[in-house]
């Protein structure tokens, strides 16, 4: 959040500096702190709107509850709320501030094509992302890193035209120092949330497998995932890193699996069935 809230702040004095306007750095400084308020606070809910996933109460699914439930009293952490994403493909993701105010989202096709163990595998997974708070910390990534994505578009659609016409942007060097900050501030985002959602993931497999004491549920679950072909309608950019697996079903070349926010499923399942709990 402190790189972040820095790369804003500079981003914003950067521009104001080429179009001769000191308050676009007061903007850009007012916008991150109400951005990283924000995003504390009502992260949840825009992951959520962004998705469409729905509530669901003990009753639309009481196998499903109890399950939760059972993992939650193993883990320590009270029962999330859980909401139910009408997709094909098997995934899930958690989000929420803290455990008092944590989601858990699965797919309907999670619920149709894993067995009992390999659910409880998914389940513990996500469980061990909300007991090591790392739905906090990728929640706020997807603002962090979409807040920084629209101001270097409004930059180079917009501010380039206007600061043509300012003194500031008569030094082309420093001119050309904003449309290179324009062009590689979204990329330093991305390779952040990139490497945090990574370091992330290997962390949930490990606290899920000692959660469950089965680690050949998750690794089972990670294969049924990874070969299914649907695809998530759901998906973009901005929430990819949050689910259990790369919900990206497209042939990638080697340039875009640079940029993947999860480690190969392999390397994932290797490490499962190496652990002994």
């Amino acid at each position: 959040m402190l790189f972040f809230f820095l790369l804003v702040i500079g981003f914003g004095w950067l521009l104001s500096y080429i179009m001769g306007r000191s308050d676009i750095l007061y903007f850009a400084v007012v916008v991150s702190i109400l951005t990283s308020f924000g995003s504390y606070w009502y992260s949840d809910k825009v992951v959520l709107s962004m998705t469409n996933a729905l509530p669901i109460e003990k009753k639309d699914n009481p196998e499903l509850y109890r399950l939760v439930e059972n993992l939650c009293i193993t883990a320590g952490l009270p029962l999330p709320r859980i909401y139910i994403l009408d997709e094909k493909q098997p995934n899930a993701f958690a989000t929420g501030r803290d455990a008092k105010h944590a989601v858990i989202v699965v797919t309907r096709g999670l619920l149709e094509k894993l067995n009992k163990s390999e659910l409880e595998g998914v389940i513990g997974h996500e469980l061990s992302h909300i007991g090591n708070k790392d739905m906090l910390l990728q929640t706020v990534v997807v603002i962090m890193a979409g807040m920084i994505a629209l101001a270097s578009n409004w930059f180079l659609r917009i501010g380039l035209r206007r600061g043509n016409d300012s003194e500031g942007s008569k030094n082309s060097l420093v001119f050309f120092a904003g449309i290179m900050a324009a062009i590689l501030a979204p990329l330093a985002a991305s390779l952040i949330k990139m490497s945090i959602s990574r370091k992330r993931e290997f962390l949930a497999d490990a606290s899920g497998a000692l959660l469950t004491r089965y680690p050949e549920g998750l690794a089972r679950a990670l294969e049924k995932i990874s070969s299914d072909p649907n695809a998530l309608n759901v998906s973009n950019d901005a929430v990819a890193h949050l689910f259990i697996a790369e919900p990206k079903r497209e042939e990638l070349n080697w340039f875009s699996k640079l940029f993947l926010t999860h480690p190969p499923i392999e390397e994932r399942i290797q490490a499962l069935r190496e652990m002994e709990v």
